[in-house]
């Protein structure tokens, strides 16, 4: 297993095993007002793998790359996502495909996880981040803060048993 800034790729997977679990148990509520279903957060997981890949592959291939995670984004995006993938059983297979890739490519970062990359993160109060970082410790940050958050909100959005 190999270790980059931190962080081992074994790590990486074991938070997206659990997010996946979650997923796959199903039986989740309606959203709050103005948060996120169970569907959107995993189009918004899996598009945020792409975009991690994406400054994954730059920082391999030695080119300079810009990281922002906008979760204030684009729900228009997010829905038209999960309709593309007609619901979450498409969107798990997504994300599965999409969290493989990235694992991938985390394990070949070695060295090159120190590579500064300028980095945007903001979800809620638990990740306010906006300046250059090692893209391991960008990484690091998905695996302890960002995937454990949502995998937070979908155990939130399971259907409690009704009382009698």
């Amino acid at each position: 297993m190999r270790v980059m800034d931190g962080v081992d790729a074994g790590e990486l997977r074991r938070a997206y095993e659990a997010v996946l679990a979650e997923v796959d148990a199903g039986g989740f509520g309606p959203p709050g007002d103005g948060e996120l279903s169970a569907e959107q957060i995993v189009a918004h997981l899996a598009a945020n793998d792409e975009l991690m890949s994406e400054a994954t592959e730059a920082v391999l291939a030695g080119s300079p790359f810009a990281y922002y995670d906008l979760e204030t984004i684009h729900r228009p995006q997010l829905d038209a996502l999960v309709s593309e993938c007609g619901g979450l059983d498409g969107l798990a297979a997504l994300l599965r495909a999409t969290s493989q890739k990235l694992c991938l490519l985390a394990e070949r970062l070695g060295p090159a996880a120190e590579t500064p990359v300028d980095t945007v993160l903001r979800e809620g109060f638990d990740l306010d981040v906006d300046e250059s970082l090692p893209w391991g410790r960008a990484l690091d940050l998905h695996t302890r803060v960002h995937l454990p958050m949502h995998l937070a909100q979908l155990r939130a959005l399971r259907r409690q048993p009704h009382l009698a």
